[in-house]
C-alpha cells in the first residue's frame, strides 16, 4: 500500500488492533501507465458546460470525461457541436446519453419495474438509440452512454463492422450497473468500454470485479440520491488501489431532479454543475492528504485499452 488510511496512525498509538489490509492491489491500470481519472457526470448542455470548464479550471481540477444524462435527443445539433468543440478544445472527452429510455416511453412498466426503467422498451427504442448514436458520431461526439444490453451489443457489431467509427467508446450507465464480476465480464464482452458500478459496492467487491477483467470501473465517489446517496471521499484512494483503471466521478447528493434539462432549469444544473467540480477538488484534495495524490492519467486521455468480445460478426437469428 502506498497512502495512508485516514486517522490509524492515531488509533495504533492507541493500541487498537491492526486494520485488516488483505484486500488485494489491482494490477491493471490504463494505456497510457494512469491508474484513475475524473468524470463530471450531469453536464446538461452548453451552458452548464461553459460553467463548468470556467469552475475546473478556477479551482484546478482536471476533467478527462464529462458527461449527460438527459440525452442525446434534449439537444439541437448546435448544441452539440457547440459542446463538441469546447471539449475538444481542452482535451476533454464528452459522453452523451442515449436515448429515448422506458422511463420516458408511454408503456407503464418502464416507470413501474425498476430494472427495466432505463432500458429501451421494444424494437422502437432500440431503432431510436441507434438513430441518436449515428447523429451524436456525425456531430463529433465519440463516447456514448448506454443503459440497455441490447442497445450497446448493437452498436458494438456496428463498430466491428465499421459502421460507426472504431474509436467510439460506450459507457455502461450506473442506472444497470453489474454487481458481481460475472455480470462485469458480460457488459464488457457486449462491447463496453467502460463500466459503472453502483456505489456501494465495497472495496473487497471491485477487487473481485477487477480479477476478471482490465475494463475501466465508472465510480461515483458521491452519488446522487436517486442512485443510494453515497459519500465515499475517505475511500477514493482504496478504490484507486484495488480498482484501477476507474474513473472517479463527481456526483451532487441532496441535489433536485434536472432529467430532462432545458431552459426551465437552467440555473439548477449549471449550479449542480459548478459544485459538482468543488465536490472534485475535495475528492483531490483527500487523495493529495492520504499520499495518493499521484497515478492520474495525463489530460487528454481515453483509451480503455484491449478489452474482450463476444464474436460479433454473427446474424441476428430468427426462428
Amino acid at each position: 500500500m502506498t497512502h495512508r488510511l485516514p486517522g490509524e496512525h492515531a488509533l495504533t498509538d492507541l493500541g487498537f488492533p491492526a486494520r485488516d489490509t488483505t484486500v488485494p492491489p489491482s494490477p491493471a491500470a490504463f494505456p497510457d501507465g494512469g491508474t484513475w481519472r475524473t468524470e463530471l457526470p450531469s453536464c446538461e448542455g452548453p451552458a452548464v458546460l461553459e460553467a463548468v470548464l470556467a469552475e475546473s479550471e478556477r479551482l484546478d481540477v482536471p476533467l478527462h470525461r464529462i458527461s449527460q444524462g438527459s440525452g442525446v435527443w434534449m439537444l439541437t445539433d448546435a448544441e452539440i457541436s457547440e459542446m463538441v468543440a469546447a471539449c475538444d478544445q481542452r482535451g476533454v472527452e464528452l459522453c452523451l446519453f442515449l436515448g429515448p429510455r422506458g422511463t420516458w416511453e408511454p408503456g407503464a412498466g418502464g416507470r413501474s419495474y425498476t430494472a427495466s426503467g432505463p432500458r429501451a422498451r421494444g424494437r422502437d427504442q432500440l431503432a431510436q438509440c441507434v438513430e441518436e448514436a449515428e447523429r451524436a458520431v456525425a456531430l463529433g461526439v465519440r463516447c456514448l452512454l448506454v443503459a440497455d444490453e441490447g442497445v450497446l451489443w448493437t452498436l458494438h457489431r456496428m463498430r466491428v463492422a465499421g459502421k460507426l467509427p472504431a474509436d467510439v467508446t460506450f459507457k455502461v450507465s450506473a442506472l444497470v450497473g453489474p454487481v458481481n464480476p460475472a455480470s462485469f465480464a458480460v457488459w464488457e464482452m457486449l462491447g463496453g468500454d467502460s463500466l459503472n458500478v453502483p456505489s456501494d459496492l465495497t472495496v473487497a467487491q471491485l477487487a473481485e470485479i477487477r480479477a476478471v477483467s482490465a475494463a475501466p470501473i465508472d465510480f461515483y465517489v458521491e452519488t446522487p440520491d436517486d442512485l443510494g446517496g453515497f459519500v465515499r471521499m475517505y475511500d477514493a484512494a482504496e478504490l484507486v488501489r484495488c480498482g484501477a483503471p476507474i474513473y472517479l466521478k463527481f456526483g451532487l447528493r441532496n441535489a433536485a431532479p434536472i432529467y430532462p434539462a432545458g431552459q426551465h432549469l437552467r440555473s439548477l444544473a449549471v449550479d449542480g454543475g459548478r459544485e459538482r467540480v468543488r465536490r472534485g477538488r475535495l475528492v483531490l484534495d483527500t487523495l493529495a492528504r492520504l499520499g495518493a495524490g499521484g497515478g492520474m492519467s495525463p489530460p487528454g486521455s481515453r483509451d480503455p485499452g484491449p478489452l474482450r468480445r463476444f464474436p460479433a460478426t454473427e446474424a441476428v437469428p430468427t426462428p
